[in-house]
């Protein structure tokens, strides 16, 4: 791996500059990459852009943009001048991002033309500029623009505990917060997570994950970018016929996901080719046909993300430990990881080679874990973590950050795991999502989920506790209800509801036969529209409580 002078973005890049100034760096599917050497050019010019607009180092500038080449050019080009990004999730309400813009002071705002309705109306007295991140046009000219030509290299100002960036999580636990990392968080994690997967120019990226998350920034831009591979954005939502035609052409060699990703393909393609009769579902209850059923799928899989993956990424939420099994006979290169913005994202994770099942993997390269007043039987506790990427705290929120972060620099996680042996982290579920049962046993909602969400026609569910019930909220697809009992003649419409009451009687006891006692659930409400989620896949469980 290159060195850098120091662990800031600019040095990064500088690095990679000396180093693959002629190889591939980012393109659209479709059209011709453009090499680091451009990107230079392009990053350096927008840098002066920004230079002649005002903006100064410390100044803090917003994305609200789709997946593009020019999100990862505006984001280097405010670091070169010592500004702070402040990325936006582009599903963000109106409401939302007013508050974003208002609260972290954001003097200018890189916006696609898609969302600019979300930010016309803006009364944010801070708001200077908006451009268009298409071409870098300013949207109210004053006499400034962009120009792309060879300047003067632009002095780097950063210095490696200078923040980098304030990231608004969507969180599933309440209001959005300001999570503030430095260059050196950032910069560091990604050398940590190349010490899990060595990462080179031979390597292609295929990012379907949004850059405003530090998921996907961290491991899927600036990593990628510090080992001089070329990253590939595609110019419409993920949808499978998009996506599909893109992993033919792309062949990418590392991706990165979300489990629900990888738990849709398993449950509406792979599950129901074994269970669509009942010769075959038995066939398929026999370990050893299972496992060779599962390797044959496998090769499918695999060759329908274009047969070159060698890195799959799997973080956000934790895998169903179905797909996982799947996943495993089928010897697909999934490996899994563990993070939270607040720590850049990534604490744990092991390569493809390395998996256990329902593991996370041990702490990564620089990285204390630790289990927090572990219960003395389970061992089981809060997850605590020291290091280079723990963040400096949440923006303009002193009492909020003590609570998280302890005086010697530990960061309370939120999430309850035990370690192994191998020291190989397993996570239980969020502890604030953990319910107590009557006789003070812990519940955890998101393992009787996991048996819910294999259950047919299951699309996604929340487990909840309601006036010491626990209660289980259930989406069903309703399309393929439909399409199964589309034959008959009756009402779809009176059809479907009377599906979802058998349905839902049926699930109960479904899932009460596979969880222990004090698990088992008194009522399942069929939820009619699917729940609200975060920018990683997971439910707003705070909607539902």
């Amino acid at each position: 791996m290159t060195k850098f002078k120091n662990y800031t973005l600019p040095s990064l890049f500088e690095a990679t500059l000396n180093n693959f100034a002629d190889c591939d760096a980012m393109t659209f599917v479709g059209e011709k990459p453009i090499t680091y050497k451009e990107l230079g050019i392009k990053i350096n010019s927008l840098a002066y852009f920004l230079k002649e607009l005002g903006i100064k180092k410390d100044d803090k500038v917003a994305i609200l943009s789709a997946n593009m080449p020019h999100w990862g050019i505006s984001y280097f080009a405010i670091s070169f001048i010592g500004a702070v990004v402040v990325p936006i999730l582009p599903d963000f309400h109106e409401t939302e991002i007013e508050n974003v813009l208002k609260h972290s002071e954001a003097k200018a705002i890189f916006v696609s033309e898609n969302l600019m309705t979300k930010v016309n109306q803006t009364s944010s007295k801070f708001l200077k500029h908006q451009i268009k991140i298409e071409d870098f046009t300013l949207l109210k000219e004053n006499g400034v623009f962009y120009k792309e030509k060879e300047y003067e290299p632009i002095a780097h100002v950063a210095k490696e505990n200078d923040l980098l960036t304030i990231i608004y999580t969507s969180g599933t636990t309440g209001n959005s917060k300001g999570v503030m990392l430095t260059h050196k968080n950032i910069v560091y994690n990604a050398v940590q997570a190349f010490s899990v997967q060595n990462v080179s120019t031979k390597d292609r990226f295929l990012s379907i994950l949004p850059l405003s998350h530090t998921y996907e920034n961290t491991l899927g831009l600036v990593l990628p970018i510090m080992g001089g591979s070329c990253v590939y954005y595609l110019s419409k939502p993920p949808t499978p016929t998009v996506l599909l035609p893109a992993l033919t052409e792309v062949r990418p060699t590392i991706m990165l996901s979300v489990p629900l990703i990888l738990e849709k393909i398993y449950r509406n393609k792979i599950a129901k080719t074994f269970t669509k009769n009942a010769l075959i579902k038995g066939l398929y209850a026999i370990p050893v046909i299972r496992k060779k059923l599962n390797a044959i799928a496998g090769k499918k899989l695999f060759e329908s993300f274009g047969g070159e993956i060698k890195f799959f990424g799997v973080g956000g939420a934790k895998l169903d430990k179905t797909v996982e099994k799947f996943l495993i006979e089928a010897k697909f290169p999934y490996a899994i990881g563990y993070g939270l913005t607040e720590t850049s994202p990534l604490l744990s994770g092991v390569n493809a080679d390395n998996t256990k099942l329902q593991a996370t993997g041990p702490a990564v390269m620089d990285v204390q874990l630790k289990i927090n007043n572990p219960d003395p039987v389970t061992g089981e506790g809060e997850v605590w973590a020291k290091g280079p990427n723990i963040m400096q705290g949440y923006y303009k929120e002193p009492e909020l950050t003590k609570q998280v972060l302890s005086e010697d620099g530990w960061f309370k996680t939120g999430d309850l795991g035990t370690f192994d042996k191998d020291g190989y982290l397993f996570l239980r579920g969020r502890l604030k999502n953990m319910i107590v049962g009557q006789s003070g046993e812990n519940i955890y909602p998101e393992e009787i989920e996991s048996v819910i969400n294999n259950f047919r026609h299951v699309v996604e569910s929340v487990v909840v506790q309601q006036k010491g019930k626990l209660v289980a909220m259930v989406h069903f697809n309703r399309e393929e209800i439909e399409e199964r009992y589309k034959h008959l003649k009756k009402d779809v419409t009176n059809y479907i509801d009377h599906k979802h009451e058998e349905l839902r009687v049926e699930l109960q006891a479904y899932v009460n036969s596979r969880v222990n006692k004090f698990s088992q659930v008194q009522l399942v409400v069929v939820q009619i529209e699917p729940f609200i989620k975060t920018a990683t896949l997971k439910i707003k469980r705070f909607l539902y409580a």
